[in-house]
């Protein structure tokens, strides 16, 4: 490189702009955020339907793992009482004395939303079902008889 170039050099050096270290950044551009809105709802129609599908999985099991507990405070209740309450006091003879029974040493269950199912139903009961042991079930989130996936019967 000849003098003259690098004379050239350092003189066009100094006309480069350095950005100062105290100054403010520019933010980001309108370009920018769209790209990453569209990532994010990308996401979203991915995952949302993935989510729905866990939820309505996650009701059933818990109908489940409720109506097993029922079941034992069923159990509980007739060890006390010499039977399974009648299907006119129902599960709700867990939570409170039917007709002020003096063999009740209740309640078998914390709290009164104990017999509801995860859709906001009474679980049913049916004193006599398979067995000779009463029948706890919720008919799912449809409310009613058959169905499958988070509309099918659970029962005990």
């Amino acid at each position: 490189m000849s003098f003259h170039g690098l004379t050239a050099f350092r003189h066009f050096r100094h006309k480069i702009r350095r950005p100062q270290a105290d100054a403010p950044d520019d933010g980001f551009t309108l370009l920018e955020l769209l790209v990453v809105l569209g990532i994010i709802v990308l996401i979203a129609t991915i995952a949302a339907p993935q989510v729905l599908r866990y939820l309505g999985s996650a009701r059933t099991e818990t109908a489940k793992a409720q109506i097993s507990a029922l079941s034992t405070a069923l159990e509980l209740y007739a060890l006390d009482n010499g039977a399974f309450p009648a299907e006119g006091a129902g599960l709700k003879a867990l939570v409170a004395a039917p007709g002020g029974n003096p063999r009740w040493r209740g309640p078998y269950i914390k709290r009164a939303s104990g017999i509801m199912d995860p859709w906001g139903q009474p679980y049913r009961y049916r004193r006599i079902g398979r067995g000779g042991q009463p029948d706890i079930y919720s008919l799912g989130r449809d409310n009613a008889p058959g169905g499958s996936g988070e509309d099918q019967d659970v029962t005990n």
